[in-house]
């Protein structure tokens, strides 16, 4: 049976759905993400951030990684090394290209699995180290989501996400463009609830990380925000400006929350 707080996580999350009347207009669909927003950079290879640093220690000497949602592989390619071995799992072909070339660029082996986690779960191998970033709050159902994560580390897993909603720099466009009020919940401390009703024993470390542009043209960022508020092509000069010099819509504040499975200290 699902718990109160992965009951309240999914209540929350279906209150971000764009309402019907608007996403009806939509001459575009307002889900895509280029895969230029997942590029794994120089500078990410080179940045510390915590949940990095608990990965690579329990990694140890070297192991294996899952990457769940891995997009371009900015949880998994920076810790290689320790890291040996590294499996992507995505639901998007293009995301999948970025993370092997990235990998590839990095020296690491690797295996691309395309699929919904936890779909494909059953057809995944267990790793060393699990990690999952920026990708909670696009599930609704969190808890077999969770449980499947923890079913494949031996010693660790690793969630990073946004104190709140990822899209909340979008709400005064929102307001804007549409005159429609958005959530302020589910955020980190209502995963952290989560993840302890699952019966596991999390520890969380907030940090807030640097400020950075996207690796695309300002013009394809307009158009990328423009979609998400379900507006046609002509409105760009309108997002532009209502961007500013604020963009990339950008949260700095994030939470790593990471959880030993049962048995890890038992494994090696």
């Amino acid at each position: 049976m699902t718990g109160e707080a992965a009951a309240k996580w999914g209540r929350a999350l279906a209150e971000w759905a764009i309402p019907e009347r608007i996403e009806a207009l939509a001459p575009e669909s307002p889900w895509v993400m280029p895969p230029e927003l997942f590029k794994v950079a120089a500078a990410d290879l080179r940045e510390d951030r915590p949940s990095r640093r608990l990965a690579r220690s329990a990694l140890g000497q070297g192991g294996s990684v899952l990457d769940v949602g891995c997009g371009g592989g900015a949880a998994s390619v920076p810790l290689a090394p320790p890291a040996r071995q590294i499996t992507g799992v995505d639901e998007r072909a293009a995301m999948l290209s970025t993370f092997a070339l990235a990998c590839a660029a990095a020296g690491v082996a690797h295996t691309e699995i395309e699929g919904r986690w936890p779909d494909v779960a059953g057809g995944v191998r267990v790793a060393d180290v699990v990690v999952c970033h920026h990708v909670v709050y696009n599930v609704a159902e969190i808890a077999p989501f969770l449980e499947a994560l923890t079913a494949h580390s031996r010693q660790l897993v690793l969630v990073e996400l946004t104190q709140s909603h990822p899209t909340s720099p979008f709400n005064p466009l929102w307001e804007q463009f549409w005159s429609l009020r958005r959530p302020s919940e589910p955020s980190a401390q209502l995963f952290v609830e989560v993840v302890r009703e699952l019966g596991y024993q999390p520890i969380e470390e907030s940090f807030v990380r640097p400020r950075e542009l996207p690796s695309m043209p300002r013009s394809e960022y307009v158009a990328f925000a423009r979609r998400r508020l379900c507006l046609p092509s002509e409105r760009d000069p309108e997002v532009d400006a209502a961007l500013g010099d604020n963009w990339p819509l950008w949260v700095p504040n994030l939470v790593t929350v990471a959880w030993a499975p049962p048995g890890a200290a038992r494994s090696r």
